[in-house]
């Protein structure tokens, strides 16, 4: 088996330099990005849309990301806007690219940034990582990308990169202090924010998951996977648990004024902060409450089916009922035209359950 001991004889040392001048022919547009030439023009990252797009990029897509930043820096074109806007408009914006962790912790971060820091985000790992919801990762990519600081910059793609490149058979995720170690040695004083956006967009576009494209990499004659024969099997994971599963109902409730009864998570915990659809708590018992005798006041409970949602850690199977005609009252939440529910603060598992109660509804037109 193939460990970082292997020889490195028949191999050449890997060139930052490569990298670079790949990254200058070869980078992706991103709406966030300062390009190669852009910077031979002189323009200078914003730390602000760095920091906003590291935020949104954790655990999605750059494709699902690219809406939701331009969204963004419209409405709040600077950290100090940001800090303005009431939290539940941030929520409510946020509403759809999930973890919602990060929007709670976005919103406490440019608060700080404002008031703390006279809206000018600090330049360095350590300073970037004192502020709310910015661990390791985000403060290394924001001092290399926005400030040019020598950061070791590891994601996803990073790790596949560097991985096959040194053919590091340790797996992951305990690997990564080893991996990091590697990227901090190669990572240049010159141009150490392009070096980082580069490994990223290598592993992006070049060195994928499956068939990875070897023959275009920079650093093909330098990979000891490749000289292998067998990138692939790079990185090495740790098997999988089995998703444990909960269950619940949630109750869709539809007034005679034809308005739907919302109301607010608590702020801690899953979803905090985020607005729902009534609903019995999550259990992982196969007594727990979820027909709809636990439904949280008497109505013609319709079963509508069940729809299930994948959180990181646990399968939800939630079992969805539908009343409609109910007299409102204020104290169980509030009541929302059924025209504005797209704009309301609705992670997808409750955007999901309220499909099943009332198909297309997030497609009635408004006024």
């Amino acid at each position: 088996m193939m460990n970082e001991r292997v020889s490195r004889t028949s191999t050449a040392r890997p060139d930052a330099g490569a990298l670079l001048a790949w990254y200058d022919r070869h980078h992706r547009d991103l709406p966030w990005r300062v390009s190669p030439p852009m910077a031979k023009q002189g323009v200078l990252p914003d730390p602000y849309h760095i920091w906003l797009s590291e935020v949104m990029l954790q655990q999605t897509t750059v494709q699902a990301v690219k809406a939701y930043f331009d969204k963004f820096v419209r409405r709040w074109p600077t950290v100090n806007d940001l800090a303005a806007a009431p939290v539940e408009d941030v929520m409510a914006a946020w509403a759809g690219l999930g973890y919602y962790a990060r929007a709670r912790n976005l919103k406490k971060c440019a608060d700080a940034v404002a008031s703390d820091h006279g809206g000018i985000f600090p330049d360095t790992e350590d300073g970037l990582r004192a502020l709310p919801g910015v661990g390791d990762y985000t403060s290394a990519a924001i001092a290399a990308i926005a400030f040019n600081r020598p950061s070791a910059v590891m994601d996803a793609n990073v790790e596949r990169v560097i991985s096959r490149l040194y053919a590091i058979d340790a797996p992951l995720p305990g690997a990564k202090p080893q991996m990091k170690a590697r990227v901090a040695e190669m990572t240049p004083a010159d141009r150490p924010g392009d070096f980082a956006q580069a490994m990223m967009d290598l592993g992006a576009t070049t060195c994928t998951p499956k068939r990875p494209s070897c023959v275009l990499c920079p650093f093909r004659e330098a990979c000891v996977a490749l000289l292998a024969d067998d990138p692939e099997r790079f990185p090495v994971k740790a098997p999988k648990k089995a998703k444990p599963v909960r269950q619940g109902a949630v109750f869709v409730a539809v007034s005679s004024k034809g308005r739907m009864l919302l109301r607010r998570r608590p702020d801690k915990g899953l979803l905090g902060g985020m607005t729902e659809v009534p609903t019995t708590d999550w259990t992982a018992r196969i007594d727990g409450a979820s027909g709809s005798d636990a439904a949280p006041f008497a109505a013609d409970w319709q079963p509508k089916g069940t729809v299930i949602h994948v959180f990181t850690h646990f399968e939800l199977r939630l079992s969805v009922y539908l009343a409609v005609d109910i007299a409102e009252t204020d104290d169980r939440g509030w009541w929302a035209p059924l025209e504005t529910l797209a704009d309301q603060a609705l992670p997808t598992v409750m955007k999901k359950a309220i499909e099943a109660a009332i198909p297309h509804v997030f497609r009635v037109p408004k006024g």
